[in-house]
């Protein structure tokens, strides 16, 4: 899930790593794809080794990289936000993802396309 993925990028960032590596799964794929459209990631790849699949994730030098990470949905409690509700992350520093009928988005890309959905978690 993308619980784990939030923690190992943090990690990793603080790390100073690169890049890192993850079993794919189409939903922790579409989380990372929409963190590369915020800039917290530079590049999402899908990878066969073997027989398996992995998500390769590049990781940005410095100029925007993930800090931290706020879960709102949890498998306990799941909250549900239409699109006039989406308020800016951190003062517009931050990014929200949400999981909606049109896939996985930013919280930017559902005020605009006027669509609401389940908030996963927020990232600055």
């Amino acid at each position: 899930m993308y619980y784990n993925i939030l923690s190992e990028l943090k990690n990793a960032v603080r790390a100073r790593k690169t890049g890192v590596a993850f079993p794919f799964s189409k939903m922790d794929f579409a989380v990372l794809e929409a963190l590369a459209e915020g800039g917290y990631v530079k590049n999402v790849e899908k990878e066969t080794v073997g027989r398996k699949n992995i998500i390769s994730v590049k990781l940005p030098s410095k100029e925007k990289s993930l800090t931290d990470f706020k879960l709102i949905s949890k498998p306990s409690r799941h909250f549900y936000a239409d699109y006039r509700s989406l308020r800016p992350v951190k003062q517009g520093h931050g990014l929200g993802v949400l999981s909606t009928s049109k896939g996985i988005m930013t919280h930017r890309k559902a005020q605009k396309a006027k669509i609401g959905g389940e908030y996963l978690f927020e990232v600055w």
